[in-house]
């Protein structure tokens, strides 16, 4: 009688912990997803180019896209926007998504959420002048948190890296790149290049990267078309 009793109650104690726990669930924040690759045996893949807009990449790399029929996905910085707000205009008239690279090149994980925040409302002001409100945001540098996303979610934002980087900041070669590009590429991939004085051979290396990722059968989407396809697997 004394072992039924303690298993019932037993058995009571795990139930009530149960419901506290979903009950709790309720109110505590979803742990949020960091989109960095898609899982797909499809072969699709995302290019994607930060740091613009420059007045000298920017503008061949869309010469490059133009003339290979490819889409892309460019994340801007604020300030370089209010710089060249035409060329930024431009990007989306060719029908490129633009996401956020936040308002200045620094590493939120590093500042205060006041700043945070303050760096993300300007750029956002700025990019949603030329283009469409921005959805996508990709952090200078990768550097984040888990509250810096969070935050994000909150103002309908979802945070993207990447899962190929051929550091064409460093000023590689586009021979370079392209071989570091086509090595590492799997179908899903999330492309990580660049724009500005540090990548000039960027352009030609994406030309490349097309045509020989074409040649193995690879299509290319913008992220947003890239995380459809995420939603529509899960």
């Amino acid at each position: 009688m004394v072992i039924q009793y303690v298993r019932i109650r037993w058995l009571s104690l795990f139930l009530c912990a149960g419901i506290a726990l979903l009950v709790l669930a309720e109110f505590l924040p979803t742990r949020v997803a960091i989109v960095g690759q898609v899982d797909t045996v499809k072969k699709i893949v995302a290019l994607t180019f930060d740091d613009g807009p420059d007045p000298v990449t920017t503008q061949a790399l869309l010469e490059v896209l133009a003339k290979k029929q490819v889409k892309a996905t460019f994340f801007l910085l604020g300030s370089q926007v209010e710089a060249y707000p035409e060329l930024a205009a431009n990007i989306t008239r060719q029908g490129h998504e633009v996401g956020s690279h936040n308002y200045s090149h620094v590493f939120l994980n590093r500042v205060s959420l006041a700043e945070f925040l303050e760096q993300v409302g300007r750029a956002e002001a700025a990019i949603s002048k030329v283009a469409p409100k921005p959805v996508l945001f990709r952090p200078p540098g990768g550097g984040y948190n888990d509250k810096l996303v969070e935050e994000l979610q909150k103002r309908g934002y979802t945070t993207v890296l990447w899962s190929v980087d051929p550091r064409d900041w460093e000023g590689k070669t586009a021979e370079a790149t392209t071989r570091f590009v086509l090595k590492q590429t799997k179908p899903g991939s999330i492309i990580l290049l660049h724009e500005g004085s540090c990548a000039r051979a960027t352009p030609e290396a994406v030309s490349r990267i097309i045509e020989q990722l074409a040649g193995q059968g690879y299509s290319f989407v913008t992220v947003s078309e890239l995380l459809n396809l995420k939603k529509q697997i899960e």
